[in-house]
């Protein structure tokens, strides 16, 4: 017969394997066409709006850069860097995509620390994804996860590039040369 303490031991055991095994990563190729349409993903701005991608960015060019870990931030500030420095002209929205029940338990948490490395000017263009996080990744591939992905939308949320091997400056330059004036 099992005692009240090993069997609440056995519970707490089962708990945490049922949340981690929750948590499996998974390794996804890209689905992306040119040309093709994102599938709809919500998110919420580090201001606290609501996002539908890509039906909220309709009516002009979009460049999305998904980061799927922290370590994507460099490549991410690369590209922010670049696009900068060479003047290209088009929205641009980070969107850190984290799948998974626990990441989705401490999302306050987690928003709360992007809040704090932020400029609170800067919010509006952070959209985090959680409850859609592994249709995103699903969709643009999550292997090489340092690695930002990187969608240009056209105005009817067409994608017109899709990148995602670090940055690079012909990439750069690639965006640049689809982006209009």
């Amino acid at each position: 017969m099992l005692s009240i303490k090993r069997l609440s031991g056995l519970c707490l055991m089962l708990a945490v394997f049922a949340v981690l095994s929750g948590c499996a990563s998974y390794e996804y190729q890209s689905q992306v066409t040119l040309g093709g349409t994102m599938p709809e993903a919500r998110g919420q701005s580090l201001e606290g709006e609501m996002v539908i991608m890509p039906k909220d960015f309709a009516g002009e060019q979009t460049l999305l850069l998904f980061g799927y870990v922290q370590d994507s931030q460099f490549d991410i500030d690369r590209w922010l860097i670049g696009l900068d420095m060479t003047q290209t002209k088009v929205g641009v929205y980070e969107i850190p995509t984290i799948k998974g029940m626990l990441p989705r338990m401490f999302k306050t948490v987690i928003d709360g620390g992007m809040r704090k490395g932020i400029p609170k000017e800067l919010w509006k263009g952070v959209v985090t994804v959680y409850e859609d996080g592994d249709k995103v990744q699903r969709f643009t591939g999550n292997q090489n996860p340092n690695n930002a992905r990187v969608m240009l939308l056209d105005s009817d949320g067409k994608i017109l590039y899709f990148y995602d091997r670090g940055f690079s400056v012909d990439a750069l330059n690639a965006v640049k040369a689809l982006v209009k004036s």
